[in-house]
């Protein structure tokens, strides 16, 4: 089996984690991995990867980083056969590899993956899990991930970089505080500031299912969000949305989801 990693150096966390796993790295020789300082980075990685044949590409980053790898692997298709992919929890927010069971330490994580791969067991760790694909602007942009945000989630986030100090404060900790603060001050349905309602037409299959002014609007496969949180609360209407199937590596067991939707109105 052809392994390979890409390590974003900016996904969040300190670089002595990254050294550590360059480190862990130099006890797997046959481990080929690249490492992106940027976005614009990662075509070119991963087009490196894709000419050495990779069957498992470990991802090290946060959600960004997994979802912007995600859309380069679905939308250009480099690979000849879309790899199985292992995400890491080395990012500010961790919520898709956390919900794939990833340990909170990358490095442990990353280790656990390669043992598993040289002991042949890689194939008890492997589930099917259904990755969404969005089109915004038009259809001019399209992209694809287990998690996606509009409204106040991504003021939320932005807010909690700008704001909390680095560390567990920026990741989902400090995000899933703000979002609920955000949420709790949505009901006196303001419209200003950080909690202006986005104008939305929302679209299943080129179906227009929903349009008007929205607080929050979320897409998911992931069962569990913030802190843990089930995203089956039913504190806002879902909608089946269009996905499409992934093999993800981890640490336990998941099982095939559809795409839920939850959407706040601004006007409800």
């Amino acid at each position: 089996m052809q392994i390979g990693l890409i390590n974003n150096l900016r996904a969040g966390r300190n670089y002595k984690v990254v050294s550590r796993i360059l480190g862990l790295l130099r006890s797997y020789p046959h481990v080929w991995h690249v490492e992106t300082d940027r976005a614009g980075a990662l075509p070119d990685a991963i087009a490196d990867l894709a000419r050495r044949r990779i069957d498992l590409l470990v991802v090290n980053g946060g959600d960004g980083t997994l979802q912007h790898t995600l859309t380069e692997l679905l939308v250009d298709r480099p690979f000849a056969k879309v790899p199985m992919i292992a995400p890491l929890a080395g990012g500010r927010t961790n919520m898709t590899a956390l919900d794939l069971g990833a340990s909170r330490n990358p490095v442990k994580g990353l280790k656990a993956v390669l043992d598993a791969a040289t002991a042949g067991t890689l194939h008890e760790r492997v589930v099917d899990r259904p990755v969404i694909r969005i089109e915004f602007e038009g259809g001019r942009r399209v992209a694809y991930g287990m998690f996606f945000g509009a409204g106040m989630i991504r003021r939320a986030v932005s807010l909690v970089h700008d704001v909390f100090p680095k560390g567990r404060g920026q990741g989902s900790f400090g995000a899933g505080i703000t979002t609920l603060a955000l949420v709790a001050k949505a009901a006196l349905k303001p419209k200003d500031g950080i909690l202006t309602p986005d104008k939305l037409q929302i679209a299943l299959d080129d179906r227009l299912v929903r349009q008007g002014e929205f607080y929050l609007t979320i897409s998911t496969t992931l069962r569990r969000l913030f802190w843990g949180s089930s995203n089956r609360s039913g504190a806002a209407r879902r909608e089946t949305c269009a996905s499409r199937r992934s093999r993800a590596a981890r640490g336990a067991s998941a099982s095939r989801r559809r795409a839920s939707c939850a959407a706040s109105r601004a006007d409800s």
